[in-house]
């Protein structure tokens, strides 16, 4: 039987899954904190695949942040993890491990789950934003992903936005509540943040609606760069209506104020949400 480990490693948590092959689907769901240095974290890789001792397994499969190179399995570019870059990352984890391991970019691997199976399914030219501690995203034409030269393809949340700053840092209801918490002294979650700009808090409200603007002018970019046929929102706020809602206001708002234009990008959610990188991570290692 085949059955495959899939982690997908973010900023702020490693999310971990039992893959069966035969059935397309997870079992054994978890996720623990992400840690802060690299010996940490190949302890943490342990732990894991030693949840499944027992289990017949082909390998393991990861979805990273950066600029993954399969074939030297070197994480290049820069992320929330600056511990994983530049190194031959893949071997030494394949030694600690005594499996075959395989990595792809975390959005990157998003994007497989949705195109083979998922909200782009049947579309041909897709861009994805995924959205979590930072912005990842993927390019996909013709129903393949854009690598690009430097393996950069899709890295939109390393492009300028509001006051210089990447778009990273100022199109996520995570540093958006950090803002909040630092402006007003409080301890609130995105989620929390939002739902008070929808009760009317001034504050939550100015904060909400500038990050929805900076994410706003992304996707418009985007679809006049590219132009596909749809912009798929993925991550965990993929599964919130009210930020769905709320984001495909704000890019009708900004395309009224731009004027003279001759389409509203069309953004929809995910279908997997935080599922998304551990199936796409499993399409990455058996396809």
């Amino acid at each position: 039987m085949k059955k495959l480990v899939v982690i997908d490693v973010g900023g702020t948590s490693i999310k971990y899954a039992l893959w069966n092959q035969q059935t397309q689907e997870l079992t054994n769901k978890s996720k623990v904190d992400t840690p802060r240095t690299l010996k940490n974290f190949y302890l943490k890789l342990e732990d894991i695949v030693a949840e499944f001792d027992g289990e017949e397994l082909d390998g393991v499969s990861i979805a990273i942040p950066g600029a993954v190179n399969q074939r030297t399995g070197v994480i290049g570019g820069i992320s929330a993890l600056p511990y994983l870059h530049n190194f031959l990352i893949k071997s030494e984890i394949e030694k600690r491990l005594n499996l075959k391991v395989k990595m792809e970019n975390d959005a990157n691997s998003a994007a497989l789950a949705e195109m083979k199976s998922g909200a782009g399914k049947n579309f041909h030219n897709v861009i994805f934003f995924v959205i979590g501690t930072g912005v990842g995203g993927s390019v996909v034409l013709d129903r393949k992903i854009v690598h690009g030269t430097h393996l950069l393809g899709g890295e939109f949340g390393m492009t300028a936005s509001h006051h210089n700053k990447r778009l990273s840092h100022v199109a996520t209801l995570v540093h958006m509540a950090e803002l909040y918490n630092e402006q007003y002294k409080k301890n609130l979650t995105g989620r929390q943040v939002l739902e008070r700009a929808h009760k009317g808090d001034e504050g939550a409200l100015r904060l909400v609606n500038l990050m929805y603007h900076n994410l706003a002018s992304a996707i418009y970019n985007a679809q006049f760069s590219i132009d596909p046929e749809v912009i798929i929102i993925g991550g965990g706020v993929s599964a919130n209506p009210i930020f769905i809602n709320d984001l495909n206001f704000a890019i009708r708002d900004l395309t009224n104020r731009i004027g003279q234009v001759p389409m509203v990008p069309q953004v929809i959610a995910a279908k997997y949400h935080n599922d998304a990188n551990l199936i796409g991570a499993a399409y990455n290692f058996y396809d």
